[in-house]
């Protein structure tokens, strides 16, 4: 596993949005939800989220697709979802700190999303803190 940074994050987020632009929403998340695709690399992944919660693409989970994530909570209560749509509601972009299981230490650590609003998504990735 290689040491991400917030960086990293940006970088993902800027990428994915700039492809989204270039091919569309549908090629886009179609892109986004694959497993095997161009946004996902070992911890990392892309995200989409619509202004309401739900869940629009996933690297590693297709399952997640369609369902509701408004409500989510981290192992410290927070709703950080919440918090990434009112941020990118509010500002567009920005940053939002959490605790999220690490499937190989199978610890709770603290991990940093950034996020990008545009048009009617939210486009999504994050790194555990270093």
């Amino acid at each position: 596993m290689s040491l991400r940074t917030k960086d990293d994050a940006k970088d993902w987020v800027n990428n994915a949005v700039s492809f989204y632009k270039a091919s569309g929403k549908r090629i886009g998340l179609a892109e986004f939800t694959n497993p095997n695709g161009m946004f996902v690399q070992d911890e990392m992944y892309i995200y989409v989220l619509n202004l309401k919660g739900t869940m629009l693409a996933h690297g590693v989970n297709e399952k997640f697709v369609g369902e509701d994530f408004s409500e989510l909570m981290d192992s410290d209560g927070k709703k950080f979802i919440k918090e990434i749509v009112e941020l990118a509601a509010k500002d567009g972009k920005g940053w939002v700190e959490y605790k999220w299981y690490h499937p190989v230490t199978k610890q709770w650590l603290p991990k940093v999303a950034y996020f990008e609003k545009i048009d009617d998504l939210i486009i999504v990735s994050a790194v555990y803190k270093q």
